[in-house]
């Protein structure tokens, strides 16, 4: 009699953990909150050109930050400011969880042994910087192969239309709320044909 009853413990146990969904099933399940922004940015974050950007990649603390801007009018966008404010109690939190867990393709940069084999001026930019005038290279910030990290964007794989808007948006001043006003700075100092470059450069380093 023991035996028996151990059985079907046993059986209920187990119908019990099938039952249960896997981290996999979790990932997929889109949180009420991030709804709304996959109409622009894609169920997996993969952006929408020319709607809205790739939010894959992107570190939490990144995109927490960036709606938290929008929702005070730190930074301003017509579609982004009303759709931030939607997000009340936990939404935030929601929303940046699920995004920054999406996978993004990894990006290695060309080695030769222990130097970074630069193509152009534009590859230049990106890995040394100028500092004749005042203008470091974007991997400092943004890591060395572009992936960002914390507050620093994601560039590798961004939309280049994206990229380009950003700067010129730093450039012109009417976007705000970078650290110690330091892409403010950096995009006042770079070309329009420069902006181009460095935008179409890292959206095809992939």
């Amino acid at each position: 009699m023991k035996i028996k009853t151990f059985v079907i413990g046993l059986t209920l146990c187990s119908g019990y953990a099938a039952a249960e969904p896997s981290d996999k099933q979790s990932m997929n399940v889109i949180p009420q909150a991030a709804q709304l922004c996959v109409s622009c940015h894609g169920a997996a974050g993969e952006g929408i050109e020319p709607l809205g950007p790739r939010l894959a990649g992107l570190s939490k603390e990144y995109i927490s930050t960036q709606l938290q801007h929008f929702q005070a009018g730190v930074r301003q966008n017509a579609t982004m400011m009303p759709m931030a404010m939607t997000l009340q109690g936990d939404g935030i939190e929601q929303v940046s969880s699920y995004f920054s867990a999406k996978p993004a393709n990894d990006v290695k940069p060309v080695i030769r042994g222990e130097q970074v084999v630069f193509n152009d001026d534009t590859a230049r930019l990106a890995y040394q910087g100028d500092w004749s005038r005042g203008l470091p290279a974007c991997v400092t910030c943004h890591g060395p192969s572009a992936l960002g990290g914390g507050l620093f964007p994601r560039l590798a794989g961004q939309q280049a239309s994206y990229i380009k808007t950003q700067l010129l948006a730093w450039q012109s001043g009417t976007r705000k709320g970078d650290v110690d006003g330091m892409m403010g700075s950096v995009a006042n100092k770079l070309t329009v044909a420069e902006i181009d470059a460095l935008a179409n450069y890292f959206a095809n380093l992939k």
